[in-house]
């Protein structure tokens, strides 16, 4: 029996939820990690207009094994080598210090897969539209303006990608006087 794209991946979103049930955001109210992963995916289908059920599946799995126990391995075995390709070129190198993993994320953006950008861009895109209601604990209004500047980074690096995506970045971008 093959399994219908739909099921694929409400088995993928079911697997994202469990693996990320215990974090929690930084803002306030402290709201369930998991909102943010259905975002990224939520934005690629509904206002970047993606169908492709393995970049919206691999959106779904961006974080999870840089914030998880998961590993490549078990997304590949559970979701096939194309969904755990996208999500290994989306992956952060955890070993390396914060400051070297933002710096290549700014260096390595122009060379990602225009795949694996889309997914970039829609997980900029909803970190910064929270940030632009909310303060993470423990952080400044001075970190909070510094990540503006660094996700303009990585987003110029992206760019050609999605004209919906790079629009609603650069209003945000306008709003905080980056443009």
């Amino acid at each position: 029996m093959t399994t219908s794209p739909s099921s694929r991946f409400m088995k993928c979103l079911q697997y994202a939820a469990h693996q990320h049930r215990d974090q929690r955001r930084k803002d306030p109210p402290q709201t369930p990690y998991v909102n943010h992963v259905i975002n990224v995916s939520t934005i690629l289908a509904v206002e970047a207009c993606i169908e492709d059920e393995a970049v919206l599946m691999a959106a779904l799995l961006h974080d999870v094994v840089e914030d998880t126990d998961a590993t490549f391995a078990d997304v590949e075995q559970l979701f096939g080598g194309d969904v755990c390709g996208l999500v290994r070129e989306v992956t952060d190198d955890k070993s390396l210090e914060k400051q070297e993993r933002k710096r290549l994320q700014i260096a390595n953006a122009a060379k990602t897969s225009p795949r694996a950008k889309l997914i970039k861009l829609a997980d900029k895109l909803d970190n910064l539209r929270d940030l632009l209601v909310n303060t993470p604990q423990g952080w400044t209004e001075e970190r909070r303006e510094l990540y503006f500047v660094w996700a303009k980074q990585v987003v110029d690096n992206l760019r050609g990608t999605n004209a919906n995506l790079e629009y609603k970045l650069d209003e945000i971008f306008r709003q905080r006087g980056l443009l």
